[in-house]
């Protein structure tokens, strides 16, 4: 949510800046802005549009500099327009900030008793200002800078620059993501790694409460405090081609049909012979998971959707109590703690602050076993975690998550089947045939993805609907409504999901001619429950679109059209489901001419509460 850049080099990095934004630009923004430090002193600019409207504002000035922060705003104070997009200015001093200042408003009032004039509605403006004030105290901007951190209440990560001390740019996180580049040619700091493959691969990643002095020869790291600390330098394995289009239209429709590659790595270890082995969620994962009686699941969105799938199977196979709660709700209810409960964090980002919020607040009720389940390595919660699982998913960067959703389940999966062995349920001839499963799984997917043609002629016939009902039982209950939320996202078309057999305790009073009904109809269990479901919406006159697969044997008629998947798929047919709805969404998306990567209104990496 939001994207900050910096940069201080020995070439002119204007370029580096909004080269860096648009790759920040899939984390969703509304307006988008840039201040620099030239011979004219501080310049800045912004713009209520793209970031490509940005560059052509750029252009038109012909800005150049060698110090200079950049922005991409997610409105939260303030709607979205130009006196309240970024960066914000005191008096030669320019911040760019991401995050949520708690306790703006009493810092805005007393700055405001001091003679301070706000121009704007954010909190971020009042950052400005309190830095501006300590540098009265203070003539250093780094102390100034720590001086003011130490006030805010709250998350952040802000990036600074002054008019009067044009060769270093200061940078604080607290909550929200920030990291620093190590060039040949300068020091940056940005949100995410994507936007500084273009100038390094060598990357720190900073700490809770960190500062940090960027210099065009180097950095310093401290603490709150001031005390100096070393932070390690990684070396990214992204490449600068991972975040690109290549052939593909949108890069939610690369991602999609990046689920082969991203499943087959993330499931690259038990690609040989053995068996599933606990270790591959931490060399500690025996004695936590061994001793963990229950499982509690906290996530937000397409994770939540995850973590429900999972619940079917923890309690099916490795016969463990679950529970999956909303991150966001779940610190704002008395829960009842209890020291054996596994608890499992899943985010695609690690920095989701309601799931990084709800983690902290389960250990603080004395839970210890922890497990994150992420597609970042060094994210804030796979930090805060005994115990964690890397999705090998890639980067994602069309906000519907597709990749990190079915890479998610498919460690999912691992974590139930090595639960079960830990707990003596899972008998070799099984593990050997879910393992057998999961090892197919990456051909299964690329098979379903052959339908895409067939998806896209019924998606034509969704462009003019205003509604649709998703209708799934058992453990495709939450693949409904994983559909029913892609197709909300990205083509703006009101979706609901329901447990099919709760049709006639309410939904089914929507159901006419105009309500398209899309079913998940996998040939297991449940198939024959679903079946009479179906014929209540048949009977309604509703018009139903049903995701079968091998052996379901449902026959097209008029008004129900069936798309078979190429085979039924036990336990893991959740996860080859899922695609069909996420070619469905997207192509939907297309017909309607809806901004696929950037919906309206979001943002990939929920960093505010």
């Amino acid at each position: 949510m939001c994207g900050i850049v910096t940069a201080i080099a020995s070439n002119n990095v204007v370029p580096v800046l909004l080269e860096g934004l648009r790759k920040l630009e899939y984390r969703g923004y509304d307006s988008a802005g840039i201040a620099v430090l030239g011979q004219q002193g501080l310049l800045r600019l912004r713009s209520t549009g793209r970031v490509a409207e940005l560059a052509s504002l750029a252009d038109a000035r012909q800005l150049t500099a060698n110090i200079g922060i950049a922005h991409t705003r997610w409105a939260t104070h303030g709607v979205p327009c130009e006196r309240n997009a970024h960066p914000h200015i005191s008096e030669g001093l320019a911040v760019v900030h991401n995050g949520i200042i708690e306790n703006f408003e009493a810092i805005k009032s007393e700055l405001q008793g001091r003679g301070y004039v706000f121009e704007s509605d954010t909190d971020t403006e009042a950052i400005a200002h309190l830095v501006h004030a300590k540098l009265r105290e203070t003539p250093d901007l780094f102390e100034a800078v720590r001086l003011a951190t130490n006030e805010l209440v709250g998350a952040y990560a802000i990036g600074v620059v002054a008019e009067a001390d044009p060769f270093r740019i200061i940078v604080a996180r607290r909550g929200s993501p920030l990291l620093l580049g190590v060039g040949e040619h300068g020091t940056y700091a940005a949100s995410d790694t994507a936007a500084l493959l273009q100038v390094t691969r060598k990357v720190i990643y900073l700490e809770d409460g960190d500062l940090a002095e960027l210099r065009l020869d180097g950095y310093r790291v401290v603490r709150p405090d001031g005390t100096p600390v070393e932070r390690e330098i990684h070396i990214s394995s992204l490449s600068a081609d991972a975040v690109e289009l290549g052939q593909f239209r949108h890069y939610m429709q690369k991602e999609i049909f990046e689920q082969p590659q991203a499943l087959g790595n993330t499931l690259e270890m038990i690609a040989g012979g053995g068996g599933i082995a606990p270790q591959v969620f931490g060399a500690a994962a025996p004695e936590v998971l061994g001793g963990a009686r229950r499982v509690l699941v906290l996530a937000c969105g397409t994770s939540y959707h995850a973590g429900l799938v999972a619940r079917y199977w923890l309690e099916s196979v490795a016969k463990i109590p679950c529970t999956v709660e909303i991150a966001s709700e779940y610190r704002y209810r008395e829960s009842v703690p209890d020291a054996d409960t596994l608890v499992v964090v899943i985010s695609q980002s690690g920095e989701t602050a309601d799931t990084l919020a709800a983690l902290k607040h389960a250990k603080g009720l004395g839970m210890a076993r922890t497990l994150a389940i992420c597609n970042v390595p060094e994210s804030a919660i796979v930090r805060e975690t005994a115990l964690r699982f890397i999705t090998r998913a890639g980067p994602e960067i069309g906000v519907a998550s597709t990749k990190a959703f079915t890479t998610q389940l498919a460690a999912l999966a691992l974590l139930t089947l090595a639960l079960a062995k830990l707990n003596g349920r899972l008998p070799e001839a099984e593990e050997n045939r879910h393992l057998t499963a999961l090892r197919h799984l990456p051909v299964a997917v690329q098979k379903v993805l052959e339908l895409e043609d067939a998806i896209a002629k019924w998606a034509q016939r969704f462009a003019g609907k205003q509604h649709a009902l998703f209708l799934g039982r058992g453990r495709h209950w939450p693949i409904a409504m994983e559909g029913a939320l892609k197709l909300k996202e990205i083509s703006y078309i009101h979706a609901e999901a329901y447990a099919a057999g709760e049709l006639k305790h309410g939904p089914l009073a929507l159901v006419d001619k105009e309500m398209p009904v899309i079913a998940i109809a996998p040939a297991d269990e449940l198939l024959e429950k679903l079946k009479s479901n179906l014929q209540e919406v048949r009977a309604r006159g509703g018009e139903l679109y049903v995701f079968a697969d091998a052996g379901s044997e449902i026959a097209e008629s008029e008004g129900v059209h069936i798309l078979q998947l190429p085979e039924h798929y036990g336990m893991l047919s959740p996860v080859l489901h899922v695609i069909p709805l996420q070619l469905l969404s997207y192509h939907a998306a297309l017909v309607k001419g809806t901004d696929v990567d950037k919906p309206r209104n979001l943002a990939k990496s929920v960093t505010v509460e």
